[in-house]
């Protein structure tokens, strides 16, 4: 059945107020009992409706006694089903694991603000109360299960940037509308980006169509930079002058010429329009790590947290990771309801798992869940929030059907998430699906707009080339993101495996040196445990290519 088809509501729950837990119109039953009902909310909301059993019989029941709360588990779901009847099984699933409702067949009646949270409902259960009292104490992260007119929108937490129309100089008759057909293109490609938001190229039209003042431009549309400039076009050749200032203070960032054929301008994909994408990228970066390099926390723009903390995390020196989590944390806090902050605190937690930078594996790995949880209680369709998603299952639980399942959604929701091509394709090389894996990751590419993160897909690229046999490609790859960033582990080992199936002997013996210089730590057979295509050809080829290196083989 499509998204957009009817799906019958058989479940009405009220939380705020009253709790209320019933059948819908047509299925008459209700829930009185108090754990029943917290067992059905904590389910309803839960992202995908899915919570563990051990988290369940934690919260509800205690840690007293493990096998006291699995039995109480598995006779409150008896006691459910008993009063569902033959609904139970449409709406309920489980596994030795996990338990799962159909929130798609869940109608979330009454309001936000039309009472208390679970008014009534105070389970006498360390668990249970931690949990009540985090969401009443910040009921907006789980608006987003009611209709989108009862939620206020989320505050921003990333900057915001107008392409302001360039203007034509002495143009002829069908060159007139280059300059703005140019600024639209450039507004497609960075509108690409999470960690920028750009105002539509219509928006940004209306306010210069008489004159371009900046104070203008600030109040209008309360951007944080905007671009703008005029264009020319001389014996074939289009120039284009360009500033980026900081509305806020006026300031110009940068002023530059962007030059080229007038067939390379008119071309979306060409390199006049990537440069100019690129500069800005780099440009917005930059001063976000700047400024949270001499700041302190409370003197930064909420605009300027989260993209210097995505930059600083994967700068990858120590220092500078331990710092990013800071201002992220910070973006969380004051943006509670942006999804994209926790799903990046998310991506910090398995970033350092993976690196193996954690020094509690088990603990990192569940604050990872928990908060891309968060992200998808607060949007369940943002694309960026299920790929992160996917890769905690990838990654951390080495779930990878999960992950499959994560990654497909978000591209369905956003074809334009190169992050979402880009980890689909790191998984279709993990499971030896080399052809789909090098298209996946080369849509990334052409997709993703900023180069903070380029050393980043130039590695899975590499990841990809070698799931098909393309060492020499994986090796260009692999350089090539060294090149930019030479702490990356996952490409460091990548290169050690293309060079070992190039027989270059000698290389790899040094690559392996380096290896071992960033992560002394490192054997082979903790490669094997940790990584999710450990059973895939893609991971023994690896650890093959390791054991050449000279990576201790371990226990």
């Amino acid at each position: 059945m499509g998204r957009s088809q009817l799906i019958e509501k058989m479940i009405e729950i009220n939380l705020f107020g009253a709790c209320i837990v019933r059948g819908g119109s047509e299925h008459h039953y209700e829930l009185s009992g108090s754990k029943h009902r917290a067992l059905l909310v904590l389910l309803a909301t839960a992202p995908f409706g899915r919570r563990t059993r051990s988290f369940l019989q934690v919260t509800l029941w205690g840690t007293a006694c493990y096998d006291s709360g699995r039995q109480s588990l598995r006779r409150a779901l008896a006691d459910i089903k008993r009063i569902m009847g033959n609904d139970f099984d449409i709406l309920i699933s489980s596994t030795n694991a996990d338990v799962t409702l159909d929130v798609s067949k869940v109608r979330f009646i009454g309001k936000p603000g039309s009472g208390e949270f679970l008014e009534g409902i105070d389970l006498k259960e360390e668990g249970f109360e931690d949990w009540l009292r985090g969401i009443r104490s910040n009921p907006e992260q789980i608006h987003s299960l009611f209709s989108l007119a009862s939620q206020a929108p989320a505050k921003a937490s990333v900057p915001t940037i107008a392409i302001l129309p360039f203007r034509m100089i002495a143009s002829a008759a069908d060159e007139a509308v280059l300059g703005d057909w140019l600024a639209e293109e450039v507004c497609r490609s960075l509108s690409r980006s999470n960690l920028i938001s750009v105002i539509s190229h219509l928006s940004a039209r209306e306010v210069t169509r008489r004159s371009i003042e900046l104070a203008q431009v600030r109040e209008k549309l309360a951007v944080d930079y905007c671009v703008c400039g005029s264009v020319r076009v001389v014996d074939g050749t289009a120039l284009l002058d360009a500033d980026m200032l900081d509305a806020e203070s006026g300031r110009i960032l940068w002023t530059r010429r962007f030059s080229g054929s007038l067939g390379e301008f008119l071309s979306s994909s060409g390199d006049a329009i990537n440069e100019i994408v690129r500069a800005v990228g780099r440009t917005i970066a930059s001063e976000a790590i700047t400024h949270a390099r001499s700041k302190d926390l409370p003197s930064l723009a909420d605009h300027q947290l989260l993209v210097a903390g995505v930059g600083l995390m994967h700068q990858l020196r120590l220092q500078s990771f331990a710092h990013s989590r800071k201002l992220i944390e910070e973006s969380v806090r004051r943006s509670p309801r942006s999804a994209e902050s926790h799903a990046w605190l998310a991506e910090w937690y398995v970033m350092s798992v993976f690196n193996g930078w954690s020094t509690d594996i088990s603990n990192d790995s569940g604050k990872a869940v928990d908060h891309v949880a968060r992200a998808l209680d607060i949007d369940p369709e943002n694309a960026f929030c299920l790929t992160i998603d996917g890769v905690v299952n990838n990654n951390l639980l080495q779930r990878l059907d999960v992950a499959e399942n994560r990654f497909n959604l978000a591209l369905e929701y956003n074809p334009n998430e190169s992050l979402s091509w880009l980890f689909s394709g790191v998984l279709h090389a993990y499971r030896d699906d080399g052809s789909a894996a090098v298209k996946r990751a080369e849509n990334a590419l052409r997709l993703s707009p900023l180069d903070p993160l380029g050393y980043f897909f130039d590695s899975f690229m590499a990841s990809s080339y070698l799931s098909t046999g393309n060492f020499e490609a994986a090796l260009e790859y692999a350089n090539r993101s060294l090149s930019v960033n030479d702490r990356h582990l996952s490409t460091h080992r990548a290169r050690i495996c293309a060079l070992h199936n190039l027989g270059r002997d000698e290389e790899v013996l040094h690559a392996g040196a380096q290896l071992l210089e960033r992560q002394p730590d490192s054997t082979v057979s903790g490669y094997m445990a940790s990584h999710p295509a450990s059973s895939f050809n893609f991971g023994r080829l690896h650890a093959d290519a390791l054991t050449a290196a000279g990576i201790p083989k371990g226990d």
